[in-house]
């Protein structure tokens, strides 16, 4: 009876262990099919425009995103929806500003809210709206990344501006499907190969060497994939409403 009892939970204990092996690999598929193409176009939009307006702007802390120009995603691209007064940018990014080997690059839930300084504005948002244009075409994910390559080696884009830098930290946004969706940072844009001392975090939002421990996160967004800028994060440890924020 004994031995039948032990028998009878070592059986149960491999089923246990297939199992949870096998939802393991259905989770790692899942990462990696669950956005395979771009969603239809009217999950990625905002219906309410003023709701996109109120949501851009909690990119940064009043006083900045107050007289900043704020655009909105339309069926063909961003267009202007407030004149700014102070030359920021405030729109809500959708996940096709992922790096391209992103799995969540056609994350049609990835609202991202960020207000640009005025050198970004000028050098770094051209980017965005390139993209986005190519995408709302219907171009596919590898004909956009070629077209942003060709439109930078014959010069199409401006080159980065020193002190570019852009503010991502409302607490409304939803960055990512891992982890707690959302961190308020800081960005700053600067020619690929630049050596701040930061840690690396890859596609998946892991944590890599070589700098452990930096404040710095060294972002792949763009990273020459195919933009030549690297992109610096920096925690802000509060909202843009001046509430404490997670690290």
């Amino acid at each position: 009876m004994k031995r039948k009892t032990v028998k009878m939970m070592a059986l149960g204990f491999f089923a246990l262990t297939l199992a949870l092996d096998t939802a393991r690999q259905g989770r790692a598929q899942d990462t990696k099919t669950l956005y395979p193409s771009m969603a239809p176009l009217d999950q990625y939009l905002i219906a309410d425009r003023n709701a996109e307006i109120a949501l851009a702007r909690t990119a940064a802390p009043p006083s900045i995103s107050g007289d900043a120009k704020v655009m909105v995603l339309g069926s063909h691209g961003y267009e202007t929806a407030v004149e700014g007064k102070n030359g920021f940018v405030c729109m809500v990014e959708r996940a096709w500003m992922n790096p391209f080997d992103s799995p969540e690059f056609w994350n049609p839930k990835n609202r991202s809210p960020i207000c640009l300084n005025p050198p970004a504005a000028r050098t770094v948002l051209p980017i965005t709206l390139m993209r986005t244009k190519l995408v709302l075409a219907g171009k596919s994910k590898e004909e956009v990344k070629e077209s942003v390559k060709a439109a930078i080696e014959k010069k199409e884009l401006p080159a980065l501006e020193a002190g570019a830098m852009s503010y991502m930290m409302s607490k409304d946004a939803y960055l990512t499907d891992k982890g707690g969706h959302n961190m308020a940072h800081l960005m700053f844009y600067t020619p690929l190969g630049t050596v701040w001392g930061a840690n690396l975090v890859d596609s998946s939002n892991n944590v890599s060497e070589p700098f452990p421990g930096s404040p710095l996160l060294l972002a792949p967004s763009y990273k020459g994939n195919p933009e030549p800028i690297d992109m610096f994060l920096m925690g802000t440890g509060v909202w843009s409403d001046g509430t404490p924020a997670p690290m």
